[in-house]
């Protein structure tokens, strides 16, 4: 009876510690944190136009792979689309990011404004 019960703890305890443990490949990451990264810790090794790039690379990649893309990717794509005063493809992007993460869109919504209020002077 003992040994039962000592297995028994041990199930659960295994069960609970890999409930803990995160999916490491639930999303495609691609460049996405090292371009954040480059951002801010050498301002200006990763202009807007490079990671366009990068980012539309990475977003083409995980449709191939089946595999989403993570939040914030498209936020991130449509600020770069605003630094480069391209405020159609900025909103197109903030609203890709709105339907996959819609936990997001009072975040978004306010780059949304402020972007036409940019493209209104």
């Amino acid at each position: 009876m003992r040994q039962m019960k000592v297995i028994v703890l041990f199930l659960c305890m295994s069960s609970l510690l890999s409930a803990c443990m995160p999916a490491k490949n639930k999303y495609h990451w691609g460049s996405y944190e090292s371009l954040i990264l480059d951002m801010y810790v050498k301002p200006g090794s990763a202009d807007p136009v490079t990671q366009v790039a990068k980012l539309t690379a990475d977003i083409q990649q995980a449709d191939s792979l089946g595999k989403p893309v993570p939040p914030g990717i498209f936020a991130h794509l449509g600020f770069m689309y605003a630094m480069q005063n391209n405020i159609e493809q900025a909103e197109a992007s903030f609203h890709q990011e709105k339907s996959l993460y819609p936990e997001s869109s009072e975040f978004l919504d306010g780059m949304m404004k402020r972007a036409r209020e940019v493209k209104a002077q």
